[in-house]
């Protein structure tokens, strides 16, 4: 299976440190020069071009872009049909809040943008420092998945595990709606209460 991975930030090289040399990754870049320097740090054969030519010939794709460019890309790109479209965007306004919320969410909109596709919201609640994190200590970080296709619901949560996390399941792709705000709140535990980025929400179960 090979996964493309849209946006090297902070977050898509974090998953990518995390899947290197266990998957086969092709990165979609903008700045190509970059992106092969980058590749050429981690372990196993990592190619690179732009985004159209990522998603082509890869299985999976990440969206690890800001919710607006994820949006256009899922608008623009054709090679997304058929394909399975990780979307890990919190859809953050210039106020700070979630642009959409409630009554819809990122992924949805992504969903509608890309009809052919199949969108699942994955790794939406995980900062981006957390993937530097040695893999003994996320093993039990969830990575909540959500999507309306089961076989690629599946899919992304075996990729969750392969990147040495949990995956929890929590239902069809609506329950981004619950997710995204999650994300938020970690937002700002993270930075507006002060615990900073080693922090990721879990479930106890008591008794």
């Amino acid at each position: 299976m090979s996964i493309a991975i849209l946006g090297l930030g902070n977050m898509g090289k974090g998953l990518a440190k995390r899947l290197a040399g266990k998957t086969d990754i092709v990165f979609g870049a903008h700045d190509m020069a970059n992106a092969t320097t980058f590749a050429g740090l981690l372990p196993g054969h990592i190619k690179v071009g732009d985004y159209r030519d990522a998603a082509k010939i890869s299985d999976v794709i990440v969206l690890a872009l800001p919710y607006a460019a994820a949006l256009e890309e899922a608008r623009n790109n054709r090679e997304f049909d058929g394909k399975i479209i990780v979307d890990m965007t919190n859809p953050i306004n210039a106020e700070g809040s979630l642009a959409v919320g409630h009554t819809t969410s990122a992924a949805e909109e992504i969903q509608k943008a890309a009809p052919r596709a199949k969108v699942v919201k994955a790794f939406n609640t995980i900062f981006a420092g957390v993937f530097d994190a040695p893999p003994s200590a996320t093993a039990g970080v969830p990575v909540f998945v959500a999507g309306d296709d089961e076989k690629a619901v599946e899919v992304v949560a075996a990729l969750a595990r392969t990147a040495g996390f949990a995956s929890e399941v929590v239902g069809d792709l609506s329950q981004a709606r619950l997710l995204e705000p999650l994300g938020m709140l970690n937002i700002r535990l993270g930075y507006g209460v002060g615990k900073g980025t080693g922090i990721a929400p879990a479930w106890l179960t008591i008794g």
